[in-house]
């Protein structure tokens, strides 16, 4: 079948997606490739569809495109070839589309050199040898020809370009083979199994994917009932995964860990499976935020238990016995969070513990037990809070015994387990002794970050705090609030509040830690903690209202905003603090962000962010196969340039753009220029160019510099990506990449500031004309 008539097809809808099959994910350079090979007449493959009765399709096709009637095609194999095609021959993506369109977008073809390129402004324009290729598929060769025939300096070159320019509208009449799975007897399991099986080369699916497949076979709206829970725990300020959902599910109709246990389950007994699984998930996160004090995502962990847990929970129909059944279970809970029970081998372990639910009533016994077996035993020692940074499993535990020990907060005197009021009374990470002050000292940034340094404070006491010293502070506070300090496991050796003690103090500070988490899970083990006051249920928490969400660290903040820029440009989330564990289930490392399927899932390898890492960490990450980036916009580059494959105007395009706008620019836009070409790494505020240039505040820079991105586009023909917030060209990323950092100034105190980093084509375009 040619490939006009397969989009034709698409646009019928006699060709669609099937549900299971993931978003496209090529680049540009691998549409180059595609378009090259078709050019030069090169094999592309073949395609695999299923063809099916249309009614049957309705459950398992992507999109609200209309179908054809009869039968359809569901594609297989040779989505990214297919969309590929469709996006450069109709101008925009198919209806099934997911991924970004600017892989596709702006394609053209030289009829000299006989290659493909996206457009650039300067190379292209107005050079009737760059012919954009999409609209030569809408308007045919007969525009192009007339366009040559007006130019008298190629006559003799005439004949070759027009042969050329059928060549390239040839692509469209290239018939591509096409194997068919035919028969009823194909259900979405053969076909699944199928689709893995011809895409070896490129994004399998996983267990999770297939086990959806097989419930979106029977159930069509199974897919969006779950995103809801999802939707609905996420705003209460918990982010779980579809495929973590699916587990309790599973759990709690077949209490197996294998998602080939659903393989029969029919639809009424998976709708009142997830009922249950919600109210028991309901119940937990309920208890874990009121009993424990784990009230939201960042501190929860070891969410693999919850399978089970939910399983037990709804085998007792939905409630605990009594309070010590209650929080024997939370016990069992918090030591699998302790020791990464769920970090290696998720489906074997779970397997172990979901088949120990069957024993009998003294099931949850032999939990615990198989833990002490496991660790030898279960009791907490202070070096296992030698971990540091909010990666660390141990880091967690500080935060529930901050909430669950009526630890007070150093200025004020409340009791930080309470839900705080207002702005300035949220929980913060405080670091005992300053960053600052620990940096200036040589200390390492793991020292720095050490858990026994890090306590939770109302975000009032810990700006009056700022970066003094710990022997200041504490004797202030000691005095206007006496035994404040000590709740929060302080050793009271005043020595120890001495810089040169830091490391006696980390180490003091560990024993009382450890003592006070002790003596909390045993008073866990044998129910001996009084009942918590009653508080909102999870199901009512908006994530807006929760004043005890704790402040990031400087470097997770920053790790954040990378993950939501990674976002915008249409690729996966990344997975923040990523553990690698060792064959014996132990982490010997923690990625920063990770995305361990590629940001191509399935086509690109492991890549990781590892912020000051130590060699250790390095060292680990290269061993489990991740190409790692230690600089946010090294990564940045990475991302733009070999994963979006995103083209910017040369240093003489620039250059040449300069020259023409420079009588419009003005003085100020020519200091702001110095200012961030001169400013560390290149990389400057609104605010400090705004100093530059003799603004009063950021909103003049912002304008300003934006009126020099413009010119420059309107020079050079480029359109810049479109602002999130009006949708207008961001004109300033003509001149710069941005991104959100977290400052601080000299006395510790933090601000969110946008930073522009020069384009280096920019900075070297302004070296060589002498502006700088």
């Amino acid at each position: 079948m040619n490939i006009t008539t397969i989009l034709d097809q698409i646009d019928m809808g006699s060709i669609a997606l099937p549900e299971f099959q993931r978003g496209y994910v090529w680049n540009r350079e691998q549409v180059r490739g595609l378009m090259n090979s078709l050019y030069r007449k090169h094999p592309v493959g073949s395609l695999l569809v299923w063809e099916t009765k249309t009614e049957q399709a309705v459950d398992h096709a992507r999109g609200d495109g209309k179908l054809s009637a009869g039968t359809v095609k569901l594609l297989l194999d040779g989505q990214q070839r297919i969309t590929s095609y469709y996006g450069i021959v109709r101008g925009r993506p198919p209806q099934f589309f997911e991924g970004n369109a600017q892989a596709f977008t702006g394609l053209y073809f030289n009829l000299e050199e006989e290659i493909f390129e996206f457009y650039a402004p300067v190379k292209m324009k107005d050079n009737p040898l760059w012919v954009n290729v999409t609209e030569l598929m809408q308007k045919g060769v007969g525009l192009f020809i007339q366009h040559l025939l007006k130019i008298p300096e190629i006559n003799a070159q005439l004949p070759t370009y027009i042969n050329r320019l059928n060549q390239l509208e040839g692509i469209k009449n290239i018939n591509l083979h096409i194997e068919e799975v035919t028969g009823e007897d194909k259900t979405v399991d053969i076909v699944v199994e199928i689709f893995n099986t011809v895409n070896s080369g490129g994004t399998k699916l996983s267990k999770g994917d297939l086990a959806l497949a097989k419930i979106c076979a029977q159930w069509p709206d199974a897919r969006t009932e779950l995103k809801a829970r999802l939707e609905k725990w996420n705003k209460a300020g918990f982010d779980f995964r579809l495929e973590w959902l699916l587990r309790c599910i599973n759990a709690v109709i077949t209490g197996e860990a294998m998602f080939s246990a659903l393989k029969d389950v029919d639809t009424a007994t998976f709708q009142n499976g997830l009922h249950k699984a919600e109210k028991a998930i309901d119940t937990l996160l309920n208890l874990i935020s009121s009993r424990l004090g784990l009230d939201h995502n960042r501190v929860l962990g070891g969410i693999y238990a919850f399978p089970v847990m939910v399983r037990y929970l709804v085998e007792r129909g939905g409630q605990f016995k009594d309070h010590k059944e209650r929080d024997k279970l939370l016990y069992w809970y918090v030591h699998t969070l302790l020791w990464g029970r769920y970090a290696g081998s998720t489906e074997s372990v779970l397997t172990q513990d979901l088949h120990v639910l069957q024993s009998g009533d003294n099931s949850l016994d032999q939990l615990i037990a198989n833990l002490r077996q496991n660790r030898g035993d279960l009791e907490i020692k202070a070096i296992d809070f030698q971990g540091w940074g909010m990666g660390a499993r141990f880091y967690p535990l500080v935060y529930m015994l901050t909430r669950v020990h009526q630890a007070k907060d150093w200025d004020s005197g409340i009791e930080l387990s309470k839900h705080l009021l207002g702005k300035n009374n949220s929980l913060e990470v405080h670091h005992i002794f300053p960053k600052s002050l620990l940096k200036k000292a040589g200390h390492l940034k793991s020292e720095v970050n050490a858990i026994a340094n890090l306590t939770f404070l109302t975000q009032q006491t810990n700006l009056k705090i700022s970066n003094r010293h710990p022997s200041e502070y504490f004797e202030a506070f000691e005095q206007t609030q006496p035994g404040a300090i000590a709740t929060h496991w302080i050793p009271m050796d005043r020595s120890l509040w001495q810089m040169e003690n830091y490391h006696e103090f980390l180490a003091a500070r560990r024993e009382l830690l450890a003592q006070a988490a002790n003596k909390f899970l045993n008073s866990l083990l044998v129910g001996d903690i009084p009942e918590p006051k009653a508080t909102d249920s999870i199901s009512e928490k908006e994530v807006i209202e929760i004043t005890t969400d704790i402040a990031p660290l400087g470097e997770e903040q920053v790790l954040e905003e990378c993950n939501d820029w990674v976002q915008e440009q249409g690729l996966p989330i990344g997975d923040l603090m990523y553990e690698l564990i060792d064959s014996t289930g132990r982490a010997i490392a923690v990625l920063d962000l990770a995305w361990t399927n590629g940001l191509q899932e399935g086509k690109s390898q492991p890549i990781a962010l590892i912020i000051d890492a130590d060699k250790q960490t390095e060292e680990a990450a290269n061993n489990f196969g991740f190409r790692y980036f230690t600089d946010i916009n090294a990564f940045k580059n990475y991302v733009i340039q070999e994963v979006l494959a995103i083209d910017f105007p040369l240093v003489n395009h620039y250059k040449q753009a300069f020259m023409a706008i420079r009588s419009q620019m003005t003085d100020g836009h020519k200091l702001m220029l110095k200012a961030h070409y001169n400013a560390p790494a290149q990389t400057i505020t609104a605010t400090e160019l705004a100093q530059a240039a003799g603004y009063e505040n950021y909103n003049g820079p912002n304008l300003q510099y934006a009126r020099i991105g413009e010119l420059l586009a309107n020079h050079l023909g480029y359109l810049p990506p479109e602002r999130e917030d009006n949708g207008k060209p961001f004109w300033s990323q003509v001149l710069a990449s941005g991104y959100w950092k977290n400052l601080e100034d000299s006395k510790n105190n933090s601000q969110r500031e946008w930073q522009w980093q020069l384009r280096p084509q920019v900075a070297q375009a302004l070296e060589d004309l002498d502006w700088v």
